[in-house]
Order: C-alpha cells, then sequence, then structure tokens
C-alpha cells in the first residue's frame, strides 16, 4: 500500500511540475506509423538531399527547413550502416542529438523531428540499425533473428541479448558523430523512442562521454518480459549521465515510468521523469507519435529542452562532466 502511495504523490507532483491536471490531449496529427515506417514516396538516395517538411513549425516559424542527407558509417565486424544527418545553418561546432529509432523495418528521417532539434541548433542524426531502414542489407533485421528465440532455453533473456548486440551499432554511430568537424563532441546528447527508447537507456550505462539521454516509452511494448525490466533497471543504475524518461498516458504500458522513472525521481541530480496526460486515442498515438510528431514536440519541447540545455550547456558554463 505504501508504494502505491508513493507512486500516486509522484504522478501528482510530475502533473503539477506542468500546471496540468491529467486530461484527455489532442490527437496527435499523424499515428506511431511515423515512428516506425519510411515514406512511402520518393526515398532519397545517397547523393540526394531531402527536405523535411512540417505541417506546424514548432518553434521559430521564420526558420529554414532542416535538410537531410544520406551517410554511410561503419559499424561493427565490418559493416557498412547508414543513416540520416541534418546540420543547421551556420559554421558550428554545434551540439549533436543521435535518435534512436523504433522497432519498425523502415525507420525514414523523422523530419518533424529534426526541423524541431536544427531550429534549437542542434546537428540531428538518426542511424540506421542493421537490418532496418538504409541498413538493411548489412545484416539481419532484430524482428526476423528474435523468431528464433522461443527454441532457446530462456526465450525472454535471448530476447534481451538481441537488444545488446543491436546496440553495439548505436555506440558506431556514437563514435562516427564525434569525429564530424561541425559536432562539439563535448555536447553530445541522445534520445529514441520504444526499442530505440531501450537502446538509449543501454548507451547511458556505458556513457561514452555523451552528455544526457532521453528514451520516450522504452520497452512499453515489452513490458511484460520481466529479463528486460531487470537489465533495463540495471542500466538506468548503473548509468552516470542523466536520464530523463517521458511517457504519455494511454501508452501500451506505463510500466516504463513506474518502474524506471521512479527510480530516475529518487536518484537525483538532473535525472527525472514525467509521464503526461492522455496522449491521442489509441495506444500507437501516444507510444511512438507523442515522441515525433508537431502534436507531441509542442508538448513535451519546453522540459526537453531544459534538460539538454543543463545536462550539455555550451562551453564555459558549469556543467555535468561526462560520464
Amino acid at each position: 500500500m505504501k508504494a502505491q502511495q508513493t507512486i500516486v504523490v509522484l504522478l501528482a507532483v510530475s502533473w503539477q511540475a506542468h500546471g496540468q491536471q491529467p486530461q484527455r490531449m489532442v490527437k496527435a496529427e499523424t499515428t506511431a506509423a511515423i515512428a516506425e515506417q519510411e515514406d512511402t514516396g520518393k526515398k532519397p538516395q545517397v547523393s540526394e538531399v531531402v527536405t523535411a517538411t512540417t505541417k506546424t513549425p514548432v518553434v521559430n516559424a521564420m526558420a529554414k527547413r532542416a535538410e537531410a542527407k544520406l551517410v554511410e558509417f561503419p559499424g561493427p565486424d565490418g559493416m557498412k550502416l547508414h543513416g540520416f544527418l541534418y546540420v543547421p545553418e551556420g559554421a558550428g561546432p554545434f551540439p549533436a542529438l543521435l535518435w534512436n529509432h523504433g522497432s519498425g523495418k523502415s525507420p525514414g528521417w523523422q523530419p518533424e523531428l529534426a526541423q524541431f532539434y536544427t531550429s534549437q541548433g542542434f546537428v540531428f542524426f538518426i542511424p540506421h540499425r542493421h537490418g532496418q531502414g538504409r541498413s538493411a542489407s548489412a545484416g539481419e533485421y532484430h524482428v526476423d533473428a528474435e523468431k528464433r528465440c522461443p527454441s532457446q532455453p530462456d526465450p525472454k533473456a535471448c530476447r534481451v541479448k538481441f537488444h545488446e548486440l543491436y546496440n553495439r551499432d548505436v555506440v558506431a554511430a556514437v563514435e562516427w558523430l564525434k569525429q564530424r568537424p561541425f559536432v562539439d563532441s563535448h555536447r553530445l546528447v541522445m534520445s529514441g523512442v520504444s526499442y530505440g527508447g531501450i537502446q538509449t537507456i543501454l548507451t547511458a550505462e556505458k556513457g561514452l562521454g555523451i552528455r544526457g539521454f532521453v528514451p520516450f516509452s522504452p520497452g512499453a511494448m515489452s513490458w511484460a518480459n520481466e529479463k528486460l525490466r531487470e537489465r533495463l533497471l540495471e542500466a538506468v543504475q548503473n548509468a552516470g549521465p542523466p536520464i530523463f524518461l517521458l511517457q504519455a498516458k494511454g501508452d501500451y504500458s506505463i510500466g516504463p515510468f513506474l518502474m524506471l522513472g521512479v527510480f530516475l525521481l529518487g536518484k537525483g541530480g538532473l535525472n527525472s521523469a514525467t509521464l503526461y496526460p492522455q496522449f491521442g486515442s489509441s495506444n500507437e498515438e501516444a507510444h511512438g507519435a507523442f515522441a515525433v510528431t508537431n502534436a507531441g514536440i509542442e508538448i513535451w519541447k519546453a522540459e526537453v529542452l531544459t534538460f539538454l540545455n543543463a545536462a550539455a550547456p555550451p562551453q564555459g558554463t558549469p556543467s555535468n562532466p561526462p560520464q
């Protein structure tokens, strides 16, 4: 009973911090398919530049649209991986945010997120892990690989091992991003949603010189897997850099907030978590669209930017040392 009361108090504090009461949010402009699927229209080739479009610019209506460039970077075991890179206007070096996509086979290039972050002066990089999107030919798609898990002695632990395996791609992407001359390697941050939220937390445990981590709905669709829950809690406990975990009510499960978020709220420092009121009209909208569409960005942008600016402030400002 005491644990339940504690959770209720923490939820109340989280909502009060926004001056909000639990309420139904405006339906997202698009569904979580935006988080998981690539545009079915014309897709950019390596040599092309894609103009990101947004229906409702979130920060600066006069800001020039961000442009995506398809890039190649070295992955583990000699893999050639690809991703989309956005660089803001100006001389740099710029702070950079690496975005970890979800489990969909075609992750796309997330133009609305890119427009938001580049308008704030961040380089925005979305690497595609092997088996997915523009890195499909580099190796096996994790969803296909996990189909072998039921035949293993511990199927749930097997799935966790694949998360660890694919995290090597994320580490490779971080190392490549650090070496870009227009990136301030002392101001790297990371975010991601769903499967990418899991990848974000696993990377937080490693540190890698990244200053702050923002996972959205990490593992919400797989929360019944107690081995995954245990591994994520372990990673959150071990992480040196601060983590800010976000979820919206209506997600497939709010277990990530109730376990990981509550732990982060008690961990101290810049660590934090927020469970926002109901978003959209479906689990998919509250899960993915909340993280990647303008409708969701408008809700969480102020709190995320406050966290990122505190975790990775400009040089010469008192800061959180890299771990």
